[in-house]
């Protein structure tokens, strides 16, 4: 804001965060049934967008068969106690960006 005392005129700046990029891809995973399973990718940078992980196309929650962890850049899903119904692509997405292993 700029003030002259008779004139007065404001701006202001939006500051807009770059998109994240999948630095460290997801590796495929063999795992005997009743094991974990576990995926990790890492990310360019830290990050508030959306991400994403799906088994198929079925999205996946963090619940007592999945746990999702975000650690700074890194992102991981374990696939508790794997069956064979669980074979199928995992996928992470982030913005623009998928892998899939």
């Amino acid at each position: 804001m700029c003030d002259t005392g008779d004139q007065q005129t404001t701006a202001s700046v939006l500051v807009k965060e770059p998109a994240a990029t999948i630095v460290e891809m997801l590796k495929d995973v063999t795992s005997r049934e009743g094991e974990d399973a576990v995926f990790e990718c890492r990310l360019s940078r830290e990050t508030t967008q959306e991400a994403q992980w799906f088994l198929g196309d079925v999205p996946l929650q963090s619940n007592e068969m999945n746990e999702i962890r975000v650690q700074g850049t890194r992102h991981t899903l374990i696939l508790r106690k794997v069956t064979l119904e669980d074979c199928g692509l995992i996928s992470f997405k982030v913005g623009q960006h998928t892998s899939t292993a």
